[in-house]
């Protein structure tokens, strides 16, 4: 069959900067709402107040611009709406977070915003190949596991009864929120390497085609990590996170059943030690059955409790920004963003949020396909399902679909190191994007994505 040739340098530079001028085009879009939903509620509070957003909203609006030149120059073909669907989250949840603290928190995420946007940038500019990134699978496996289990050691700081942090003087950083990048990327380099030697089914039980024994290692390995993060840092969210992550990514990487069905039943036994040894994880699932009992509602399942209530109160279309009581949540700003933004723009705000991030998940799905290489397929896979799985545990959470486990939601929540961590796995996902954009992928990737068998 002959190749196909490469598209003229003419048609290139017309695709490119059709990519771009939409890029600019949803961009725009995406800053009018958030600086218009950050002056709306701004101006709820006081006339004051709003007169003082207007710097920091120029400087939210002139770091993405920024980005966005810097994609012209250096990733031309990358995928035109991720920048877009990240700032509109983003900003969203920055005018929520202003709302809730104007004077301390507001201006701390802006600058965290800028942060996070600069590391966007030396992403996109700095990491030219990130194919390059494979040949360190072991130093980004060993830094990964390191900055996960160092809140673990006497380095760590308890906050809310989960020990997730570092502190240095007066500056807190969670180390696990970079932690699942390195992991990311050491599981995508891993599994492109030996796809192939874990796909093979040597074993035949009841009719069924097994790896052989010594290929389930790697999972029990990060079953044996994820009780570790559960049982000495007390973070649940965390440790079922990287798990799922992997057993996700292991299936994509060898459409083998048995390592789900494997890695389903590893976390059954994980989730029963865990509810039997500890007491917080019984707390929480506690809280989860029984949140409306008046033994809990006044006190463990508050904040729970004072969340469902503030979805219910939004109603359709909300109270409007700044007309509702978000104080009355114990941490909204952090585990509890999302019905801060359910009361005051409603069913309406809340499910537009939620396109916003299905469509980065595709995004994400569509770059991973389109990648001719193992690692880059795996690599993107992994990254979205990283933001995907990560949004789901949370918004379950928030919403009683499952038990509380206090991640944040990406992009939106208040923190830095959140921030600094999404923003640098959007970077490389442009990175992916622009590496092989709009080649089609070979005919065995949409199998394996979908599950079937090469």
């Amino acid at each position: 069959m002959a190749q196909a040739t490469a598209p003229p340098s003419a048609e290139l530079g017309a695709q490119s900067a059709y990519r771009r001028n939409t890029e600019l085009s949803l961009l725009l879009i995406a800053l009018i709402v958030g600086a218009g939903a950050t002056v709306l509620a701004a101006l709820a509070l006081n006339q004051h107040t709003a007169s003082r957003t207007a710097p920091y909203i120029a400087l939210i609006v002139i770091a993405y611009v920024a980005a966005h030149i810097v994609m012209r120059h250096s990733a031309r073909q990358a995928d035109p709406l991720l920048l877009p669907l990240a700032a509109v989250v983003n900003t969203v949840g920055l005018a929520a977070v202003y709302r809730l603290s104007p004077k301390s928190l507001g201006p701390t995420q802006v600058v965290w915003t800028i942060v996070g946007i600069a590391c966007f940038v030396a992403t996109v500019v700095f990491l030219k190949d990130f194919r390059v990134l494979a040949r360190y699978k072991y130093i980004f496996g060993f830094t990964g596991l390191a900055l996960l289990l160092l809140p673990a050691t006497p380095l760590g700081v308890p906050i809310n009864g989960a020990q997730l942090w570092l502190r240095f003087g007066g500056f807190s950083f969670q180390p696990g929120e970079l932690a699942k990048l390195c992991l990311v990327i050491f599981f995508a380099a891993y599994l492109a390497e030996r796809k192939e030697l874990l796909a093979v089914a040597s074993r035949r039980v009841a009719g069924i085609h097994l790896p052989d024994l010594k290929h389930f290692g790697p999972l029990i390995v990060m079953w044996a990590v994820s009780l570790l993060v559960m049982f000495y840092e007390k973070d649940l969210g965390s440790s079922l996170l990287f798990f799922s992550v992997f057993i996700v990514m292991l299936y994509v990487a060898t459409a083998r059943a048995a390592y789900v069905a494997f890695g389903g039943g590893l976390f059954a036994i994980g989730a029963y030690l865990g509810y039997s040894a500890f007491s917080h994880v019984r707390e929480r699932v506690d809280i989860w059955l029984h949140v409306f009992d008046p033994k809990l509602i006044k006190d463990q399942g508050y904040q729970l409790a004072q969340g469902l209530f503030a979805l219910a109160t939004g109603g359709l279309f909300g109270t409007g920004l700044g007309r509702g009581r978000p104080d009355l949540i114990p941490e909204a700003a952090t585990d509890f963003i999302f019905p801060v933004i359910g009361e005051e723009l409603g069913l309406m705000g809340t499910a537009a949020l939620l396109v916003c991030f299905f469509l980065l998940v595709g995004r994400g799905l569509k770059i991973a396909l389109a990648q001719r290489d193992d690692f880059g397929q795996l690599l993107a896979f992994g990254l979205t399902a990283m933001l995907g799985i990560q949004t789901l545990i949370i918004l379950g959470g928030v919403t009683r679909l499952l038990p509380l486990t206090g991640i944040t939601l990406p992009f939106v929540s208040y923190g830095g190191s959140s921030l600094l961590s999404n923003f640098i796995l959007l970077g490389i996902l442009v990175r992916i994007s622009h590496h092989r954009s709009g080649t089609a992928a070979p005919a065995h990737t949409e199998e394996i994505l979908i599950g079937g068998r090469h």
